[in-house]
């Protein structure tokens, strides 16, 4: 070994690869958070269908929405979304709405579903008329 010679990384070095670190980040932060934002919206989807089934299987029974509203709601493992039938059902129609929780970061969220299983969706501000928004890119 050669008196003298230093051992470790020029600042040169380490700058370089803070940049890279942060390069990588800039890429990975975003999508990563719209990976959290899709698993929570599942869960919307997944009660809503659920809860149209319960609504029709009691309209089956009763002929008639009105006496259906308590399948308005899960009855718990609701964390993101709050749901209501709104307006209130009617004898032969409802409409059931999952709205984001702002405080979960789902406040741009929104999702319902009715009788005739028509579906809209307010995926993260951008709409949809005709179907569930599965992601910020997914087709309408």
């Amino acid at each position: 070994m050669v008196k003298g010679m230093q051992k470790g990384f020029t600042l040169i070095e380490i700058m370089v690869v803070v940049a890279i670190i942060g390069i990588i980040a800039s890429i990975a932060l975003p999508s990563y958070t719209d990976y959290v934002k899709k698993g929570k919206a599942a869960e919307a989807t997944s009660n809503l269908a659920d809860l149209r089934l319960k609504m029709e299987q009691c309209f089956q029974d009763n002929l008639d929405y009105t006496l259906c509203a308590a399948n308005c709601a899960p009855a718990s493992g609701a964390k993101y979304f709050a749901y209501a039938c709104t307006p209130a059902p009617t004898t032969s129609t409802y409409t059931i709405v999952a709205s984001g929780v702002a405080a979960e970061n789902m406040g741009n969220f929104e999702f319902t579903v009715d009788q005739a299983n028509n579906k809209t969706s307010k995926y993260d501000g951008v709409s949809c008329a005709n179907s569930w928004l599965s992601g910020k890119d997914a087709a309408c």
